[in-house]
């Protein structure tokens, strides 16, 4: 079968600066799939160009056996490809609603729409309260699940998270990744950048490890996680 994903030899670059430099990976459908690495590594970069928010210089992205390297960002949310960037991005003098109607700004189903806000609150209990609420009047957990929250907005079969624990205090990140695993049950596809390896490895089925943009190794998360090369550079040694 063919993967859901399939990234070959891609290179991208910001004007001179070569971010990306051949990077091949794949994501099987039903997949958590996590990229870890550190800061600079090109792990942001990954995903802006899969969103087609960073275009690429060579090689090929496919996303259920059509090639999208090139296709327009509006396109590729249209096919269910949907990010959650880094620093979530929500719209803060909007309310909690507002941003929730803005994920599903590429579908027309009023209904269908309706019981995606409901799910979605049945996942974040805390926006539903909030529903009135300003986005830039949340804690920063809060936000993130709003993020999260309008992303499934859209329907995403293929989901991208960029960094999503970043900031959280650590009762919210456990929370937030209990979250991934719940949308990952019910058949969205996830592609995960962490830099907090341990609890993405915890998650994810297969794990890539990116280092100043190429890919340095890859394999099932749990013998990543018990690679003495990752234990030093991402677990904490040991």
């Amino acid at each position: 079968m063919m993967a859901l994903l399939e990234v070959n030899n891609l290179y991208v670059s910001y004007d001179a600066i070569h971010a990306l430099h051949g990077v091949s990976f794949h994501v099987e459908r039903g997949e958590v799939v996590t990229l870890i690495g550190a800061n600079g590594a090109g792990k942001s970069t990954t995903l802006r160009a899969l969103s087609g928010l960073q275009p690429a210089d060579s090689g090929s992205i496919l996303y259920d056996g059509v090639d999208i390297t090139h296709k327009p960002a509006s396109d590729i949310v249209s096919m269910g490809i949907v990010q959650v960037p880094e620093g979530r991005r929500i719209f803060a003098p909007l309310t909690v609603r507002e941003n929730l109607e803005m994920g599903a700004f590429t579908r027309k189903d009023k209904a269908e729409i309706e019981a995606s806000m409901q799910h979605v609150f049945e996942l974040f209990p805390r926006l539903k309260e909030r529903l009135e609420q300003t986005g830039g009047t949340l804690s920063g957990g809060e936000q993130q699940m709003l993020a999260v929250g309008r992303a499934l907005m859209a329907k995403p079969k293929l989901l991208l998270m960029d960094e999503p624990s970043m900031g959280l205090a650590p009762i919210l990140v456990e929370e937030i990744f209990d979250i991934i695993q719940e949308i990952n049950r019910e058949g969205v596809t996830v592609l995960l950048v962490e830099q907090n390896a341990h609890m993405a490895l915890s998650i994810a089925r297969r794990g890539y490890v990116l280092e100043t943009g190429a890919i340095e190794l890859e394999g099932l998360a749990h013998e990543l996680a018990e690679n003495p090369r990752v234990r030093e550079a991402y677990l904490g040694g040991g």
